[in-house]
């Protein structure tokens, strides 16, 4: 995964922040602190994020496409347009059953 911050201070389109790669998931960091970060990433047919669970809350918000997030093996299917907040503590998976375009927010406060 590619992680290089967005320039400051510049108008951007938030669909064309990111750009698909055949065969790989993508990030670009939008803005990083050391209170959390705010992330663009794309997905390619077939790709997708390995189970984790985080400590924080993270929102995650489908900016192209349809992703497939699984939170607890509850499996919840968005549309561009939909998010959803992932709970800290709870087992998740996010997969690209079609390419995906999305934004994720995650806030480091509050679960100390």
């Amino acid at each position: 995964m590619e992680n290089t911050e967005l320039e400051k201070s510049k108008a951007h389109i938030t669909v064309e922040i990111i750009e698909y790669v055949p065969n790989s998931v993508v990030c670009k960091t939008i803005i990083k602190k050391s209170t959390g970060t705010i992330s663009a990433m794309s997905f390619d047919t077939g790709e997708g994020l390995i189970e984790k669970t985080s400590p924080f809350d993270i929102y995650a918000q489908i900016i192209e496409g349809q992703a497939e997030i699984v939170i607890d093996d509850k499996s919840i299917l968005l549309e561009t347009g939909q998010s959803i907040i992932i709970p800290a503590h709870k087992p998740n998976l996010i997969k690209a059953n079609g390419r995906f375009k999305m934004i994720q927010t995650v806030i480091k406060s509050g679960y100390e």
